[in-house]
């Protein structure tokens, strides 16, 4: 049995299903994570959550900014677009969403050494906490009232952790720092507004990688992340990134963690251009 973690896929069906032949992925005996935004902009979207579903059992998701932009676009909060109007009217719609809904923030391994989360975990959170304040919004996103607190997530809100703060807006940091951190400042505020690759103009201005922070409080196991195609592949002892811009022409790429040397297998991918119709919305924001 293998374990391959991937990229962002972001709709990109024909070049996910290469990559799986190419790493010879077999769903009765191997398993595969995958790092969220699954689905938006790329024209397999619909495909794409299809053939996940179909081998549910041999998977380990993490939902993105762009999944959870789909589930709140389901409920009517958020706009459709071209590209996941097929999900939205399928007959498999429900369904399909259902599950979307049951899947994770966070996933963590402890025998493999692994945990993954979309953009990463907050500098603010040890483990345990990551834990605890992913398993909450879990909880709120599976329930009868997904489509009330969904609408909240979609507000503005902190970019500071603060545990005196309304529930919903400590849940809203929760989501955002899940799904949609890059950068933190010396205090550990996080900048939702850069999306670009780390610079020395942004380290001037005392905006560095979240992974990078001072004080980050210490998680003991190393963290898959995607959501970040323009710092592209990176990995250090903490972090393992494998966003790597399918979607803009770049590459999808899988890292195979279940072994002491860890095996990276990329693809290229066709460019796919962003319309205007297309830059969907995501919580706190229509900035990623």
């Amino acid at each position: 049995m293998a374990v391959w973690a991937i990229g962002d896929i972001q709709g990109c069906y024909k070049s996910f299903r290469a990559l799986l032949e190419k790493i010879n992925f077999d769903a009765s005996q191997d398993k595969l994570w995958v790092a969220g935004d699954l689905v938006n902009r790329g024209e397999g979207s619909l495909e794409t959550l299809e053939y996940l579903y179909s081998i549910k059992e041999s998977v380990e998701i993490i939902l993105g900014n762009h999944d959870i932009t789909l589930i709140a676009a389901y409920y009517g909060i958020k706009k459709s677009n071209p590209s996941i109007d097929p999900i939205l009217e399928s007959s498999e719609a429900k369904k399909l969403i259902d599950w979307l809904r049951g899947q994770k923030f966070l996933h963590v391994d402890y025998q493999l050494g692994y945990c993954m989360a979309h953009a990463g975990i907050s500098p603010e959170f040890d483990l345990g906490m990551a834990i605890m304040y992913a398993k909450g919004v879990e909880e709120k996103l599976q329930s009868d009232q997904a489509s009330i607190w969904l609408e909240q997530m979609f507000k503005k809100g902190s970019n500071r952790f603060n545990r005196d703060a309304s529930l919903i807006d400590i849940d809203r940091y929760i989501v955002s720092a899940f799904t949609r951190m890059r950068f933190c400042d010396a205090d550990h505020r996080l900048d939702f507004d850069q999306k670009g690759p780390p610079t020395d103009e942004l380290r001037e201005k005392g905006l560095i990688p979240w992974f990078e922070c001072n004080d980050r409080k210490d998680i003991d196991l190393r963290i898959i992340i995607g959501h970040w195609s323009t710092l592209g592949f990176y990995e250090d002892e903490h972090v393992l990134a494998l966003d790597t811009g399918c979607l803009w022409g770049g590459q999808l790429t899988a890292a195979r963690i279940d072994s002491d040397e860890v095996e990276i297998v990329s693809i290229d991918c066709e460019k796919k251009e962003k319309s205007e119709v297309e830059k969907t919305t995501s919580p706190d924001a229509s900035k990623n």
